[in-house]
């Protein structure tokens, strides 16, 4: 791989990373928040693969044309004068010394001398050869990296849902200090799951009483065969996404496969489950009603 196709590649990693900020795709992957990073770091991709092409194909230096000049330091007068000397084969030019060329020149010709400055000829391979005819290539393995701009071009993965949520355990395992707040105004009062979990665990329903709450997660079918509504919190990017897991009692949502999107309307419950993975607790929640919606813009807590 020559450096024209690594700036190509780099183009195309930065432009896919640019168009999924833009986007909300980019969501998918990492928290809100980190927006401005990733388009800061796509522009910065670009750039980089723009001053690499603009490196390798910008037009090559003209060649160094000297005055020919006689025996005696003068220019060149007459037809036939002789240049004397000539540069013996395999030696090299000191920098600032002058080229000895050997034959006849014109008068008031010129004489066209190699170019001796760094990387020359005279002073080793200037263009990726190594003075026996073999050309240096880069590591093959370089075309690795068109991996990733081809699954943020050609790929859109969905968010986190219940394979990742039944594989790990859910993520309020330990105990937090239950100082919540009173839940805002409205009936029903939207929160998240998390907001929810962590009142219903560590603060056992205090700060919720007997409010209406409105959640909304996609359904996961529990070791015990019954539904349970999740969502995925992250840290700062999908791998170290965790589920915050709860039970449901009531009207529980039936019928519905996993990753089903649900919105349910219900109160607090003071029932506690285990999480088969990691043996913390799983709040309850007792469900009055419930209905199916599409993936939210922002599928993570």
């Amino acid at each position: 791989m020559n450096r024209q196709a690594q700036a190509v590649i780099l183009l195309l990693l930065g432009g896919a990373v640019i168009r999924a900020s833009v986007t909300d795709l980019y969501l998918r992957y990492v928290k809100e928040g980190l927006r401005p990073f990733l388009i800061a770091a796509g522009l910065l991709l670009v750039a980089a693969a723009i001053m690499t092409l603009w490196y390798e194909l910008r037009p090559a230096a003209p060649r160094v044309l000297a005055p020919a000049r006689d025996p005696d330091g003068a220019p060149a007068g007459g037809d036939g004068a002789a240049v004397g000397g000539g540069v013996p084969a395999g030696g090299s030019v000191p920098a600032g010394g002058s080229v000895p060329i050997s034959g006849s020149v014109p008068a008031g010709g010129s004489v066209d001398v190699p170019d001796v400055g760094a990387g020359g000829p005279a002073n080793g391979p200037a263009d990726g050869h190594d003075g026996h005819g073999h050309a240096h290539h880069e590591p093959r393995v370089g075309w690795l990296l068109i991996l990733p701009v081809l699954g943020l071009l050609l790929v859109a993965p969905p968010a986190l849902g219940s394979y990742a949520a039944g594989q790990a355990g859910t993520a309020l395992s330990s105990q937090q200090q239950s100082d919540y707040p009173p839940l805002p105004e409205g009936d029903p009062v939207q929160v998240s799951v998390l907001d929810y979990a962590s009142r219903a665990l560590f603060d056992r329903g205090t700060s919720i009483g007997d409010r209406r709450v409105q959640l909304t997660g996609f359904i996961v079918t529990g070791a015990d065969g019954q539904p349970i509504l999740a969502r995925m919190v992250l840290s700062c990017c999908a791998a170290d996404g965790r589920p915050v897991k709860l039970g449901l009692t009531g009207d529980v949502p039936a019928g519905l496969p996993d990753d089903s999107w649900v919105e349910v309307i219900g109160r607090y419950s003071d029932r506690l489950g285990r999480d088969p993975v990691n043996d913390a607790e799983i709040p309850y929640l007792e469900v009055e009603s419930w209905r199916q919606v599409p993936v939210p813009k922002r599928p993570y807590d």
